[in-house]
């Protein structure tokens, strides 16, 4: 298919704080492709999602000629065979295993490392919460370990995927907003660059990346949403509180 005219026919729909939508909205910038975002209201879903997404009624939804593909990583992918003529190299490696591992790193950025973050605002006691964020720091870990086995197989420019963007920088790469904006919002550093100084460098490098700047939100209005979020708890109890 003409990149191009393929281009034309590219539709997102996604939320714009959403780290998956970020996902997929840098790959279609650095593919340079062409597409209609359109922001929806996920309180209030639209016929739209739920017609293109019945199954999870989640985004991101990519709409291909009006043909839906839904799931980040997998959007990721099709778009890599789709446009394999448009932009830099393949988001995969050419070699079977070089792909099998980067597939096992971007499924551990979901598995592991979103998972255990997201049990620190779930967990009710403290014991809980302790577990919860040495699990997440492994996973910190972990990854800082597979940069650095990236780094001395011959990523010359630091990134997971070689010496470009690839589908491990991809996955972990739309959550560097949320991991930006979580200690001043709650002051939980995910990564800490004494302890993961290859994650830090290149968290600060995928954001300098042209497609980064033109799809990644700013940290600022995230640490607004955050914050907002948070206070909500607080103002209910206020109120009712009040009202007694």
């Amino acid at each position: 298919m003409d990149g191009a005219a393929g281009a034309r026919e590219l539709k997102v729909l996604g939320a714009w704080a959403s780290p998956f939508v970020l996902r997929v909205r840098v790959a279609l910038h650095l593919k340079g492709l062409d597409y209609e975002y359109v922001e929806l209201d996920l309180t209030d879903k639209s016929d739209l999602l739920l017609a293109t997404n019945p199954v999870h009624k989640k985004v991101p939804v990519l709409l291909h000629g009006g043909k839906p593909v839904c799931e980040s990583m997998l959007i990721v992918e099709y778009l890599d065979e789709a446009f394999r003529g448009a932009g830099p190299a393949s988001f995969l490696p050419a070699d079977p295993h070089g792909r099998a591992v980067a597939r096992f790193w971007a499924a551990y950025v979901d598995g592991e490392l979103l998972s255990s973050w997201l049990a620190i605002y779930a967990a009710r006691t403290e014991e809980d919460k302790a577990e919860a964020g040495a699990r997440m720091l492994g996973a910190v870990d972990a990854l800082e370990g597979a940069l650095a086995d990236a780094q001395r197989t011959g990523s010359e420019n630091g990134w997971f995927g070689g010496d470009g963007v690839g589908l491990v920088d991809l996955a972990l790469g739309g959550f560097v907003p949320a991991i930006q904006a979580s200690e001043p919002t709650t002051g939980l550093r995910i990564v800490d660059p004494a302890r993961a100084p290859r994650l830090a460098a290149w968290a600060d490098r995928f954001c300098a990346l042209d497609a980064a700047k033109a799809a990644l939100p700013p940290i600022e209005r995230l640490v607004e949403m955050g914050r907002k979020r948070i206070a909500e708890p607080h103002a209910a109890t206020a109120t009712e509180d009040a009202s007694k």
